[in-house]
């Protein structure tokens, strides 16, 4: 069983994030996760003057002093970068970390990070359009042995090479956020090579809850025409240890998640996570540890995620 772990990068320094990596490198995560954000999320108006790091930035520092860790974004969204500049730079930071980046992409929801920053924020549908525009250019970019020519409807390209490619063969994982059923599922089913569920977003997070997600995806690959075997399922799950009710109370209440976390005694997050694991998924990524506490990424991993490696 693979876990990884996702690292905040906002309302933080650079300092910090980089303490908290060293501390997955030599512990039991396979992989580090970061957000795309410009402004610290959800978006409160006080906040909006604390520090958040660029995300793509913050990968590429990360990969060129790790050599162990897998890396990506939970996730980049789609309306702030040309997808072929994300292809371009999906490449370069796969090649300093020779093979270990995964390119976790998703249409973007955070409309105050538009407004404030001065892109359009278009509506759901066509948000949707041009991420499904978008991962089917970004795919051809990372398989194509040729220069790509493309005329969509939202982005265009001209006998485009994509050189340097991926260091990994054959191609960059794309790994597709988000759980819409009508469309996100299945543009995930065309161009994705890995499913994530997100316990931020609110889902129960349970094994029913999974195996109906799944089952959802690989109806869309039999329409597409696409073996469901290729696509891996990942599980990214806010987490804390704690036997104070009042600080579970705020993490679960506070973000208005539900059942989407594993928050309670040991005991309990590790049956949490059990069931997780019970349902076969690939890899389960952690949220929700402050980075100012980079011991309690090892408090975790040796209280909890030792029970299952």
């Amino acid at each position: 069983m693979k876990f990884g772990a996702q690292v905040t990068c906002y309302r933080n320094t650079w300092d910090s994030i980089q303490e908290v990596v060293t501390v997955l490198e030599n512990g039991l995560w396979d992989s580090v996760w970061v957000a795309d954000h410009y402004l610290p999320p959800p978006g409160r108006k006080e906040e909006e003057r604390l520090s958040a790091h660029e995300g793509f930035t913050i990968v590429a520092a990360v990969a060129g002093f790790t050599s162990k860790l897998r890396l990506g974004h939970l996730v980049l969204g789609n309306t702030y970068r040309n997808p072929a500049l994300v292809a371009k730079m999906a490449t370069t930071v796969d090649q300093i970390s020779h093979g270990r980046f995964t390119l976790g992409i998703g249409a973007a929801w955070f409309k105050r990070e538009h407004e404030a920053y001065g892109w359009e924020f278009p509506s759901m549908k066509e948000r949707q359009d041009r991420f499904e525009e978008a991962c089917g250019l970004i795919r051809d970019l990372f398989h194509s042995c040729d220069t790509v020519t493309h005329k969509g409807q939202y982005y265009t390209l001209d006998d485009a090479p994509l050189s340097p490619g991926a260091h990994q063969k054959p191609a960059i994982p794309i790994l597709v956020g988000g759980t819409g059923e009508k469309r996100t599922l299945r543009t995930l089913a065309k161009y994705g090579d890995v499913m994530n569920l997100d316990g931020w977003a609110g889902g129960p997070m349970t094994a029913e809850y999974l195996r109906h997600k799944i089952g959802i995806l690989n109806a869309h690959c039999e329409h597409v025409g696409r073996d469901p075997n290729e696509i891996r399922h990942t599980v990214l799950m806010p987490t804390m240890v704690s036997d104070n009710k009042e600080k579970i109370e705020a993490f679960v209440g506070g973000r208005r998640l539900g059942t989407g976390t594993a928050a309670g005694p040991r005991n309990y997050v590790i049956d949490r996570i059990g069931e997780i694991v019970e349902a076969r998924v690939d890899e389960i990524m952690i949220g929700g540890i402050p980075t100012d506490d980079p011991d309690e990424y090892s408090r975790v991993a040796e209280e909890v995620l030792s029970n299952f490696t």
